[in-house]
């Protein structure tokens, strides 16, 4: 339904720890951005009951049931590239995204 990988995984374990916050990284979908849907990122304090969830090492990724049929069978990803660092979502309902890599349409 969900994933998360190890170097997205070992990153929200880094943020949480920093900020001493449970190692839940929180991916909503937000209408707007430049090509109508946007991904939003978040540590959140506590799994809610209608959540889906996908853990790896400790670390879970969680989404709410309206965002979820936006992002199912998605996949979360921490890159860093000579551009920067950032989650990168691969989303196999996205027929399009746009350059900043955060903003797609369906």
């Amino acid at each position: 339904m969900l994933d998360i990988t190890s170097s997205a995984a070992k990153r929200v374990a880094f943020i949480a720890q920093k900020q001493g916050k449970p190692a839940i990284l929180r991916l909503a979908v937000d209408g707007g951005g430049c090509a109508g849907f946007q991904y939003r990122f978040g540590l959140a304090d506590a799994v809610e009951a209608d959540d889906a969830v996908a853990e790896r090492d400790g670390v879970s990724l969680v989404v709410d049931p309206v965002s979820l049929d936006l992002v199912q069978g998605a996949a979360v990803d921490f890159v860093e590239s000579l551009g920067g660092a950032a989650f990168r979502v691969t989303n196999p309902n996205a027929a399009s995204g746009c350059g900043c890599g955060t903003s797609f349409s369906v």
